[in-house]
Order: structure tokens, then sequence, then C-alpha cells
């Protein structure tokens, strides 16, 4: 068996790569959408890829299914309880599919979603019941330190107390019914919104997950359900646009092609007719001079999922980016189904002068954010009578303490909840370290606030400097 494990941290989701290398037939489960590297897989190892498994309807990323049975062929397949508008073979419960010396066998695991399955995968073809499995693919049923949760939009209709108790019984029944030595492989890590508890790790064995996994821990199904519905994070906006997107039909993603190039007065036309300005560079390079009303989320980290929580789907989108980042940028929105980037603003450097910070000859196009100093901050809690101050963090962060006086509102939930904040009073807006922040301050700029700034080093800086 040839079997590989693909991980994209900026997503914290996992894809796979299974193949039987006595025939060259293989299968991929949860692809994400830029595909071109289980193709290039494919090759290296002499391989055919025949089919494209979904665990389940992904809220958190638009899959590459799509793209890769256009590439190769294969067969896209799905539980029986999905229903999609594209042709998907649909898989019951306990179906097998055969690669030659390996076998897969789909397991229906409802609970994240109603439509949920896990792949177990045998290195031999004597798959029968008393056959130690290699591994088992859990998707978003089961992860490591966590279980999937069940209150997500994807599964509207659904409560999530319902979802949750189906869980507990695809847990005992389908999954912990599995050897103690069986490798255990989600659909995604620490950091990824579909969980609250997800470990670094990237895949541990049922034994280990049955001894410290606090969900698996003995407990009645309604104890069960109460444990995993509480404390959840907010997800980001866009969740509920690609779980929807991930059933139908819609144009394919070509991951070699590069933005067209904008000049500084194109860029400012367009945004002016509607597009937004996403100005990729780090918050402080940021700071020091661009686009009016520009919205900033740096490259860096989790940027398509910030970027999917304050920009609506389907808007254009003009990037401005580090040069020779334009492609990644679009790509990674392209993750999320975000395929609206009409453009990306060539040099921008050059409008800001030789020390990038001069753009007095574009002054009514370009312009600085104010950031503030912990110590200026205190000056302004002291001195400004109607300081309106904004924590973006999420709930199981401000659950330490915040600052006093903070609105808590959590950047995932600033765009529906902006309305709730006075733009004409002086405003500071914190997270944990400065980077979403910077996110909150420009779209709050963009959305009318006229005296916003945000606070360098966030909440860590204001703790240290107590």
């Amino acid at each position: 068996m040839f079997f590989e494990q693909f991980y994209l941290d900026c997503l914290s989701q996992a894809s796979y790569f299974i193949g039987d290398e006595t025939t060259g037939r293989a299968v991929v489960v949860d692809p994400r959408r830029d595909v071109e590297l289980y193709v290039e897989t494919a090759r290296k190892h002499s391989m055919t890829i025949e089919l494209v498994l979904e665990t389940h309807f992904h809220a958190d990323f638009l899959s590459g299914h799509l793209e890769l049975a256009e590439l190769t062929g294969a067969d896209i397949g799905y539980g029986a309880d999905a229903h999609t508008d594209f042709d998907s073979r649909k898989f019951a419960d306990g179906e097998r599919v055969e690669l030659g010396e390996v076998t897969l066998e789909v397991r229906h695991t409802p609970g994240h979603t109603p439509e949920s399955i896990s792949v177990v995968v045998f290195e031999t073809a004597d798959a029968a019941a008393e056959a130690t499995p290699f591994g088992v693919l859990t998707g978003d049923t089961l992860f490591i330190g966590d279980v999937g949760r069940p209150d997500l939009l994807s599964s509207v209709g659904v409560t999530a107390d319902d979802l949750a108790g189906r869980l507990y019984d695809s847990l005992h029944e389908k999954l912990l019914t599995l050897p103690d030595s069986t490798r255990v492989y989600p659909a995604h890590g620490a950091g990824s919104s579909c969980g609250k508890n997800l470990s670094t790790d990237t895949w541990s064995t049922i034994g280990v997950q049955r001894q410290t996994n606090y969900a698996l821990a003995p407990m009645t199904k309604e104890a069960f359900v109460e444990v995993v519905t509480a404390g959840q994070t907010c997800p980001p906006a866009y969740f509920a646009y690609d779980a929807a997107l991930n059933r139908k039909i819609r144009p394919l993603l070509d991951e070699s092609g590069v933005p067209p190039t904008f000049d500084l007065r194109a860029a400012v036309d367009a945004q002016h007719s509607g597009a937004v300005v996403l100005d990729t560079r780090d918050p402080e390079t940021f700071a020091a001079g661009h686009i009016r009303h520009a919205i900033n989320v740096g490259l860096a980290g989790r940027y398509a999922e910030f970027a999917g929580g304050v920009i609506e789907p389907n808007r254009p989108i003009i990037l401005v980016t580090n040069p020779g980042e334009e492609r990644e940028a679009k790509n990674r929105l392209a993750r999320i189904g975000f395929d609206q980037v009409i453009g990306a603003v060539e040099n921008f450097s050059n409008y800001l002068g030789a020390d990038h910070s001069d753009h007095s000859d574009h002054s009514d196009q370009i312009e600085q954010s104010k950031r503030t100093e912990v110590e200026q901050l205190r000056h302004m809690m002291a001195s400004t009578p109607n300081l309106q101050l904004v924590d973006v963090r999420q709930p199981g962060e401000t659950d330490g303490g915040s600052i006093a006086g903070a609105t808590l509102m959590p950047l995932t939930r600033l765009n529906e909840q902006l309305a709730t904040l006075d733009p004409a009073r002086p405003t500071v807006v914190y997270c944990a370290g400065g980077f979403r922040s910077s996110i909150a301050a420009s779209t709050m700029a963009a959305a009318g606030f006229s005296e916003i700034s945000d606070l360098i080093g966030g909440f860590g800086m204001w703790e240290s400097s107590n």
C-alpha cells in the first residue's frame, strides 16, 4: 500500500492519497481545491486516481472533487445520505472498495453532519471482520483530542442536540469497535473551527484516543451531548457558503492563473464600483501606507479563513500583495471558494515613495493606519470618556480575562455585530497579539469608523506590561 497524508497548515486540513502498488489504482480522500499535488503524486508512483471520496460536505474549505474528477476521470463518492447536484457515487454503510490488495470500507458516521462517513483502510485483500485495519480516515467525526462539532450551519434543519446524539452512536458503534492499534487520521488539526480542543498531532490510534480524548471518556449519551455542544468557538461567516457550494456544480479552479494587473487608479475605480481591496501585507507594512478603505489580512497564517470571515462571498476582490505573491493569494482564497479576484495592483510600493511612507502624491487614494501602544491606550482610557474598546478574540480566549470595559466581539462575528458599535466614537481594537486586530480595524475603517486604531501586541502585551 502507498499511503500519504497531505496537511495544509493554513486551514489545518488533511487530505489523503491511498494507492495499491500491485494494481496502480488509487483513491484521494477529502482533497483541497488546488489538486495538482495529487496528480503529481499519482504520476510519480505510476498510479491512476479512480475515486475521489468525500467524508462529508466540508464547511471550512471548498473541496477539489470537481477539479480532480475533471483532470483524472475519477468518480466522486459520498455516503448514501449525501445529495449532490453533480453525478456522484453513493456508498452504503459497510460497502467496500477493492483496489487490489488494499481495501477500503465505508462506515456511516453521522453527527458532525448527517451525511458524514469514515473510511477504514485495510492493507490486504482479506478485510474480514477479524482483520486488523491499518487505519481509519475519520473526517470530522473523530479528531485527535476532540470530536466534530455538531452545531455548524452546514446542518441546517437538524438540531445540534440531535446531531450530537448521532455522533455519540457513531463513535461508540462504528469507530470505537475498531482495534486499539488502528491508526486515526482525521480531516483537521489544531486551529480548525470544526472542533474546540484539536491536537497539533496529525494522527493517533484508537487506543490512545480511547484513553486521552475527553469526548470518549465513559459517560451517558445525555452527558456527551452537553459536553460537545458547550464552549464551541464562533465559526467564520463563510462556512455556510462553502457547505452549500460543496454540493453544487461550480466553476473549476485554474491554479496556474495569475490575476490581471491593475494600476492604482484602476484599483480605486473598481473599489468605488463595489470591489473590495484586500491587502495581504503584514500589519506594520499596511499601516505605513495602503489604499484608502482597504482591508488588511496578512498572507501569513490563516489568511483565507480570516478573509472569508470579513469579506462577503462573490464580492469582487482586488489584491495588494508583496511582489510575486499574487497567485498564492488568489489560490488560497479559491480554497474557500472566493473566486472573484479581478486583479492585483502591480508594484504598489512604487506609489509610497522612496521610504515607503511618503504617499503625498496620492493622498486622495492612499492613507496610513493608526496603531496604539499599551501606554497610549492607558492614557486614552483615563482621558477619553467615550472611548470604545473592542476585543475581537474568541470566547475561549476571553474566558482568561480581557481589558476592563471592552466589548467582546469575535472577529468571526464582526460584520454581523458591527451595527451595535458607534462609528463616531474613538475606537481601539485588540486581539491576542495584533494580527486579527489589524483585520478588524481595517474592516471597521472601511465601514466608516472615523477614529479607529488597533493595539500593538494585543492583550498579550497589555498583560505583560501590568
